[in-house]
């Protein structure tokens, strides 16, 4: 498949999706859907603007102004960081949870999907999850790993921890994605 036939289908797929997002019921804009649907799968470590800007490749000003908007409306909640006041980590409130939990996936991405084969299915996700892999090598963009499969990950006599921050990750932070995210030798990146 040519390079402009792939970029037509995503590109397709992309508008389908905000279109969806635009006419939904939240009456939120596709940047902020996002921004939630970002907080909704980060780590502890990555809940910050800077990941925000970093894992959306938007503007610094772009963020604050979104991040002022979701905040009003109760969705997040900033929390300054206990170490370094400087710091500000962003939380889903229970209304942006249950905001996450009932636009994403969007209805047309699922019933699509419904379409297919479940072998067309996982062929579909291995194959994006490679272009993603391979964009983001091309660029240097950060991967935007899962904990479970980052170098840094450890096995504790009690658990799991992260090397390079020293902290204890519990089972459901092996699942969610770090800015600070290395692939563990021999492991695929699994990136966001």
């Amino acid at each position: 498949m040519k390079t402009a036939e792939v970029y037509k289908y995503l590109e397709r797929i992309d508008n389908l999706l905000r279109a969806e997002v635009r006419q939904g019921d939240t009456k939120l804009q596709p940047v902020q859907l996002e921004i939630l649907h970002y907080l909704s799968i980060c780590n502890r470590h990555s809940n910050i603007p800077a990941a925000v800007t970093e894992y959306l490749g938007l503007t610094k000003g772009t963020v604050s102004q979104t991040l002022t908007v979701l905040e009003s409306k109760g969705l997040i909640e900033k929390v300054p960081d206990t170490r370094d006041r400087r710091v500000v980590h962003l939380f889903l409130t229970e209304q942006g949870k249950a905001v996450v939990a009932t636009s994403l996936p969007p209805t047309t991405l699922k019933q699509g999907l419904g379409f297919m084969a479940p072998e067309a299915r996982e062929q579909l996700a291995r194959g994006l999850a490679a272009l993603l892999e391979g964009m983001q090598a091309a660029r240097q963009y950060k991967a935007f790993g899962v904990c479970g499969a980052c170098a840094y990950l450890r096995e504790t006599e009690t658990g799991h921890c992260c090397d390079l921050t020293g902290l204890p990750l519990e089972t459901e932070q092996l699942r969610q994605i770090c800015r600070e995210f290395q692939p563990a030798a021999g492991e695929g990146e699994q990136a966001a």
